[in-house]
């Protein structure tokens, strides 16, 4: 079951257990999708529009000054991402599979790390990590 499905699928969940928070943060997914060219989306799309939503959501909550991590709807919405990468297994992946010495400017990695760790990190935690080293 691709992700798109699998929310039309909580879709209908939520309606019937009545969690109005819930179904109302799903509609607006799903509201999304229709804004799109195409009818059926791919895992990759469907996670780049839930991600711009949060980013969306984070923006006007820091606006108002309330705290992202407070929100019942950025919740519902993290619920479909992937799970993310820690910091650690971020650092062991560059110790094994990057020359950080064959580079200038160790941001020169920043695109094999993402290409690797593909909507499952942030590239402001790479980057951070990076500078570190």
């Amino acid at each position: 079951m691709s992700l798109q499905e699998q929310i039309r699928h909580d879709l209908k969940a939520s309606m019937k257990a009545k969690t109005t928070t819930k179904t109302s943060a799903i509609r607006i997914i799903i509201g999304e999708f229709q804004r799109q060219p195409k009818k059926e989306l791919a895992d990759s799309e469907v996670i780049a529009i839930i991600r711009k939503l949060i980013k969306s959501e984070t923006e006007l909550l820091a606006a108002t000054g309330s705290q992202p991590e407070d929100s019942e709807y950025i919740a519902v919405l993290e619920a479909y991402l992937p799970q993310q990468a820690t910091a650690e297994e971020i650092k062991a992946w560059i110790a094994a599979n990057i020359d950080l010495s064959s580079v200038k400017n160790p941001m020169q990695a920043m695109k094999p790390i993402m290409n690797h760790f593909a909507g499952r990190t942030d590239g402001n935690l790479v980057k951070s990590i990076l500078e570190k080293l």
